[in-house]
């Protein structure tokens, strides 16, 4: 029991620590202050990314994906989507022509060409989507509209485990997630996403951001999931340590990655 409450003081600190300093970057920083923050993020869950799935050695893999890890949210800041779908298919191509001309030995593994491939989709990739959302009208707000939906629902889903948790949600992939948890998420999401769209997105219809919170916070969840899912596949319990209470960036970046493309797309196809 101390165990855990010096954990949740300890997440509650770093938390309080660095929102100030988010907040402070997100409302008086330019769009290319506000993507450095984002690249810096990256890079973060990058490292700990390859640390995960690579261990020791596969330096020019590491450094493959550290490289990636600036060229694509830069591309997105200076050229829009379009020139992220350049780089992403000479990405592919360059990754693989590296890895053939590398070859020394008859007998070679093939894996480590679609793990740098996967983790260049799946964390530069689609978190450079909030730079899509900071380049929108009224991107400031919808980047906070994020956050709230993400970390307010996840505070809420933390108390609701712990009190009323009692039927796991994903056992086999991540034992201490519970289904009165992700019901405490979702309410918390709803009803932050709600106060924040009355005062700073009215403009927005009260049914878009009720789909918007309930599904973007299921789509949140399935995101932490699945970055339970590569953790767990190597044996580990957080993807880093650099966050007191929280583990590490790729264990806060977890559900962002999932809920910024959907936001995005939501507001760009359906809201219009």
């Amino acid at each position: 029991m101390a165990k855990t409450a010096n954990s949740l003081l300890k997440r509650w600190v770093t938390g309080l620590i660095l929102a100030p300093i988010l907040v402070i970057i997100i409302v008086f920083g330019s769009k290319e202050i506000f993507a450095a923050l984002v690249i810096f993020f990256i890079m973060g869950g990058v490292w700990e990314y390859n640390h995960m799935v690579f261990g020791n050695g596969f330096i020019k893999e590491k450094i493959e994906g550290l490289i990636l890890a600036v060229i694509i949210p830069l591309s997105v800041l200076l050229g829009g989507n379009q020139h992220l779908l350049a780089i992403l298919a000479f990405a592919v191509l360059i990754v693989f022509i590296i890895f053939v001309l590398s070859i020394k030995e008859s007998k070679f593994d093939v894996l480590s060409v679609f793990k740098v491939i996967f983790g260049m989709l799946y964390i530069p990739f689609l978190m450079s989507y909030f730079i899509s959302l900071r380049m929108m009208d009224k991107g400031i707000e919808w980047i906070f509209f994020v956050l709230f939906l993400a970390f307010i629902g996840d505070i809420f889903a933390l108390y609701a485990g712990k009190y009323f948790g009692k039927h796991k949600l994903a056992p086999f992939v991540s034992p201490g997630k519970t289904v009165e948890g992700l019901a405490g998420l979702v309410l918390g999401s709803t009803s932050a996403c709600l106060i924040f769209s009355y005062y700073f997105l009215p403009e927005i219809p009260v049914t878009q951001i009720l789909i918007l919170a309930f599904t973007g916070s299921i789509i949140g969840q399935l995101g932490d999931i699945c970055e339970s899912a590569i953790k767990r596949n190597y044996g580990l319990k957080d993807a880093g340590s650099i966050l007191p209470g929280h583990g590490g960036i790729l264990d806060r970046l977890d559900c962002l990655l999932f809920i910024a493309p959907f936001v995005y797309y939501y507001r760009i196809f359906i809201i219009g």
